[in-house]
């Protein structure tokens, strides 16, 4: 088939494949910006594709699969930063795969995710991502049928452990405070019905146990600096002062936090650490900087979709891969002394 193609017919993704020798699996993965693959892989890949000159046929291959170029995502609750990014995550690796994303917000409340549902099962597409952010959602979406492939992000892990990644962000925050020497600290967590609250808080309150640590105050927000800021205040008249750290389940309620506690004269990180989560853009403008764990949303966006598409073309077996990268924790002085 290579030869064909050096003949002057227009190289196919199977000439490409020959040339490099690899499947024709992993030159569509390849073309698709998959991340995974071996560089020496990657790169005989490359220079077969540039040997041959060859350049895909969207209408062709979307010919070949029997199928429209087209994807839903059922979007919960994208007024907030962490859906929001995982969808532009998502749209980024729906373009690259030669697909184009449908979006559907969900709204609030079982009725409207349920009118969500029905609204996609309406229209023609190759396949559903459910992206359920909150536990109202989550049981609507669990609870309905598809005929075509779905994937959702309900349950993702971080690489090469079984660890959730909202537990892990919650290690991961308690481990620095620990090691800063903190054990008693107060918890700033999210909105109950998040998923992601009860998760953070969960890992959280794990490792700081078995670090020697304790809770000693809890209050609650709902992810936003307003809110951030009035459970500080409520924390700082409920004995905020016997902590020496405050864990926050976000950055933005975090710069809230941040807030109350220069009103209120608190130095931070001398009287009170703090840390956040997300790696906000304006994190590292606070004064102090705003130490956090930052959460790569997009990744897990682009993720979820690519594995949607590899089912739908067929390269992967049903399920979801749950490998997604890990947390990192960003170290600023909020919680470190100059």
């Amino acid at each position: 088939m290579a030869a064909d193609a050096a003949r002057g017919k227009p190289a196919t993704i199977y000439d490409v494949a020959e040339l490099a020798g690899v499947s024709h699996i992993t030159v569509s993965r390849f073309l698709s910006g998959f991340s995974g693959m071996r560089a020496a892989t990657r790169e005989r890949v490359a220079a077969a594709v540039a040997e041959l000159d060859y350049t895909p046929n969207p209408m062709g291959r979307s010919l070949r699969l029997q199928r429209i170029d087209r994807i839903a995502y059922l979007a919960d609750r994208l007024d907030e930063h962490g859906p929001s990014q995982l969808l532009l995550g998502a749209l980024s690796a729906a373009r690259a795969r030669g697909y184009i994303l449908d979006v559907v917000p969900t709204g609030e409340g079982v009725m409207s995710v349920d009118a969500a549902v029905d609204l996609v099962g309406r229209e023609r597409v190759a396949g559903i991502v459910l992206s359920g952010r909150t536990e109202p959602a989550r049981s609507v979406l669990t609870r309905r049928a598809f005929s075509v492939p779905v994937v959702d992000d309900f349950e993702l892990h971080v690489a090469g452990t079984s660890t959730p990644v909202d537990e892990w962000v919650g290690q991961i925050a308690a481990e620095h405070l620990l090691a800063q020497g903190h054990r008693r600290v107060a918890l700033l967590e999210g909105p109950a019905a998040w998923a992601a609250s009860g998760s953070r808080a969960g890992g959280f309150r794990a490792a700081l146990t078995r670090g020697g640590g304790s809770v000693v105050l809890v209050e609650t927000g709902d992810w936003s600096p307003r809110s951030g800021y009035e459970a500080t205040t409520r924390m700082l008249s409920a004995g905020l002062r016997d902590a020496t750290a405050l864990g926050v389940a976000n950055d933005a309620m975090a710069l809230g936090a941040l807030s109350a506690l220069f009103d209120a004269g608190v130095r931070v990180p001398e009287d009170l650490a703090v840390i956040g989560v997300d790696d906000l853009p304006q994190a590292a403008y606070a004064r102090p900087g705003l130490s956090t764990v930052a959460v790569d949303h997009a990744a897990e966006g682009r993720h979820v979709v690519d594995a949607l598409v590899d089912r739908i073309e067929g390269v992967a077996p049903p399920g979801v891969p749950s490998q997604v990268p890990a947390p990192l924790l960003v170290v600023r002085g909020s919680t470190t002394r100059a």
